[in-house]
């Protein structure tokens, strides 16, 4: 595995940071000790400045998606809709090889072509050109 960054908590071993190369099809292979993490399903979308976010399934539908339903009046709560939604990618994690299919306008609007740097910021991801 290519530039990795680890830490022990608890006896377990959790992955903080790792670079990836996208294969032809646009898929990111993920560390092994970050499968368990993402079987419910990923949510890719705009970062807040040209980056991606990755989100586990579960960690979407239970504390970003409430939070964007907010006030339907609310400026702040529209344009953070329009952000996160505007592009919004769901999939799963390939069981097998652990792989994440992304879609080319979101690697568009984040500049990567090829290399990827995954940085954990609590509980999602933030995917960066290398």
């Amino acid at each position: 595995m290519k530039n990795k960054n680890t830490t022990r908590k608890n006896g377990m071993v959790t992955v903080d940071y790792f670079e990836r190369k996208l294969d032809d099809k646009r898929r990111l292979t993920t560390p092994t000790e970050l499968r368990a993490e993402f079987s419910s399903g990923v949510v890719v979308t705009r970062g807040f400045q040209k980056y991606l976010h990755l989100y586990p399934k579960s960690v979407w539908d239970e504390e970003v998606e409430p939070l964007l339903k907010g006030n339907i009046l609310d400026e702040q709560t529209a344009d953070l809709n329009v952000q996160f939604r505007m592009g919004k990618a769901e999939s799963v994690i390939d069981d097998k090889q652990g792989r994440i299919t992304l879609e080319q306008h979101l690697l568009s609007y984040a500049g990567i072509e090829r290399d990827v740097v995954a940085v954990r910021v609590g509980k999602y991801w933030r995917l960066m050109a290398k």
